[in-house]
């Protein structure tokens, strides 16, 4: 007894471990999605599913949760990791280059979303507060479910991938300001509830800004002073501080431990040791997410399937229609053909994890009715497990939309002659080579995935086409083998990665240089396969640097012969340093 007292939920952990131990290498090796897999593990082995003949046959107990509370506290952390890593992925800068997607795209798609839904939640009898709650949560997809699937697909760098993971983001966004809603609603509803909504957003808002403003000035000189040593363990502790302090501030401060969470992935996004962190944080992060979703599994009773089939059968396909019909518009008005734009609606057409949380704390603070709850988790657990499914038959649809339409322009790319420049991405730096190249008489194709920008651009019709450079039927069909030069230009850092490895895996021998974003990008560009690499922040400092010194009197020809070699000489040590990392 002695022994349970200390640990009260020693077999549970054990029974988890032992799961996860089978799970996860089992679920790669049959190419079955991790987070449907611990889904459906956590209904099977959970209380309402082989828990409940646990009581006739004693051996059950060995196997299954029956006591789902005890894992609870680290389902809890997997989602503080869940929200942290979506902090990670969400740098500023990131956020700035993809910001008419993040913004407009998923703004409009989160908000249409909510409004559609909760309108039917209202008229099937839910008061204003609920189908308020049932709009914003179910307007809300699966980060973890859509990006697994996208990264299977390799299609991150396409359009359609880069389109659904900037909506993804504005949807992780927007869980915060749903969070504070949820905890305003809870608190008190009727009249006085929008004064209370606007003072809490405003301490919200005011908090979040304090820690972020401190913790982006103190953060990287701490991280300098204690891993001087270079101690891995140090390191591992100090992310795991940070994680948990920042958590427990905004927890202090009132709001969310996910929220913390967020601004802490937020905060080291900004920083030169995010690599790091990922590579420290990813076996923590797929454990404890898979944690997470087995408890997920475990919440899911589908004796309530079987109280209303007929409801879950309308209700599963009726989300994806609402949600699918709202963001294929979303991604045609955003200049996706139709094709891609229906694949890309049912591949967001399911539930987010994060129901599970919001509904549930509903439930708890008696915003939803308990039956309304558990039927919500349960439609949102269906429409993941659905999400392959619906997935493989959008990209059906695109591919068959795409045979049908074909862009006008593919069939008719010319083969140009040897010796030529490729330029992949025609933003400000794309069409100041292409002016440059123009003036020396070389000739110089361009692609771009930006299909407005294609079409906003006439007078370079026949020398700028829409595509992917990853994609190698059109390289081919550019003569990439026979091009004296293939340049990166692209706004977007991981479509460059992306594009570099595939341009050198198919042309090994043609010269490959690429812009990048600051020095540790072009480290992993050079990496990846680019001859030369020229960072952005580089090339600025050079410049104003060349400036300076001729305005202290230095000779012009002297001030630019200084630059140069200091140039020369640290474009050496980043391709000096880039074999070793």
């Amino acid at each position: 007894m002695q022994h349970t007292d200390a640990l009260p939920f020693l077999r549970e952990a054990l029974l988890f471990l032992a799961l996860a131990g089978v799970l996860m290498p089992l679920l790669q090796r049959l190419n079955i999605n991790q987070v449907l897999g611990f889904l459906g593990a956590g209904v099977i082995v959970g209380p309402y599913g082989l828990g409940l003949w646990a009581g006739e046959h004693s051996w059950l107990r060995y196997l299954v949760f029956q006591r789902p509370q005890g894992i609870a506290p680290l389902a809890e952390l997997g989602v503080l990791f869940l929200m942290f890593m979506i902090g990670l992925e969400l740098s500023a800068s990131r956020l700035w280059a993809l910001r008419r997607w993040v913004i407009g795209g998923g703004g409009a798609q989160v908000l249409l979303s909510a409004l559609a839904i909760g309108l039917l939640a209202w008229l099937f009898g839910n008061r204003a507060e609920a189908a308020l709650v049932l709009g914003l949560v179910l307007s809300l997809s699966s980060t973890a479910v859509v990006m697994q699937l996208l990264t299977e697909r390799q299609a991150l760098g396409y359009p359609l991938g880069q389109a659904a993971f900037s909506i993804l983001m504005m949807q992780d966004l927007a869980v915060v300001p749903i969070f504070i809603l949820l905890g305003v609603l809870a608190g008190g509803t009727g009249a006085g509830w929008l004064p209370l909504l606007g003072l809490t957003l405003a301490k919200s808002v005011a908090a979040v800004a304090l820690i972020y403003l401190l913790g982006r000035r103190a953060l990287e000189p701490l991280l300098r002073l204690f891993l001087r040593q270079r101690q891995p363990e140090v390191f591992m502790a100090l992310t795991l501080l940070i994680t948990l302090g920042i958590a427990g501030l905004t927890a202090a401060a009132g709001l969310s431990l996910a929220l913390g969470a967020f601004l802490a992935g937020l905060l080291l996004a900004e920083t030169q040791f995010r690599h790091e962190v990922e590579v420290v944080i990813a076996p923590f992060r797929n454990l404890l997410m898979g944690l997470f979703f087995m408890s997920v599994g475990m919440q899911t009773d589908l004796r309530e399937a079987a109280g209303a089939p007929f409801w879950l059968l309308l209700s599963v396909p009726g989300l994806f229609i609402v949600k699918a019909a709202v963001v294929s518009l979303v991604l045609r008005v955003g200049g996706l053909p139709w094709g891609r734009a229906v694949e890309g609606g049912l591949l967001l057409g399911q539930g987010g994890e994060f129901a599970f949380i919001v509904v549930g704390q509903a439930v708890a603070s008696r915003l939803l009715a308990p039956e309304v709850g558990h039927f919500m988790m349960l439609v949102v657990a269906c429409s993941m497990f659905a999400t392959p499914l619906a997935a493989r038959l959008g990209r059906r649809y695109g591919d068959w939309w795409q045979r049908r339409h074909p862009l006008p322009a593919a069939p008719e790319v010319p083969a140009p002659q040897a010796n030529h420049v490729i330029i992949v991405g025609f933003g400000r730096i794309g069409r100041m080579l292409a002016q440059i190249l123009d003036s020396q008489g070389i000739a110089y194709v361009a692609i771009d995935n930006d299909p407005q920008l294609v079409a906003q651009l006439p007078d370079q019709a026949g020398r700028l086409h829409y595509g992917d450079a990853a994609r190698g039927e059109l390289l081919h069909r550019l003569a990439a083998g026979r091009a004296a030069a293939i340049v990166l230009t692209m706004d977007h850092s991981a479509s460059a990665l992306h594009a570099a490895r595939t341009i050198r895996r198919d042309y090994p021998d043609v010269q490959l240089f690429a812009r990048a974003r600051d020095e540790a990008h072009a480290e992993a560009l050079l990496r990846a396969g680019a001859s030369l690499v020229v960072p952005e922040t580089l090339e600025s400092g050079l410049q104003l640097s060349q400036f300076v010194l001729h305005s202290l009197g230095f000779p012009e020809p002297a001030a630019a012969q200084v630059i140069q070699q200091e140039r020369q000489r640290r474009i050496e040590a980043i391709q000096d340093s880039s074999p070793a990392l």
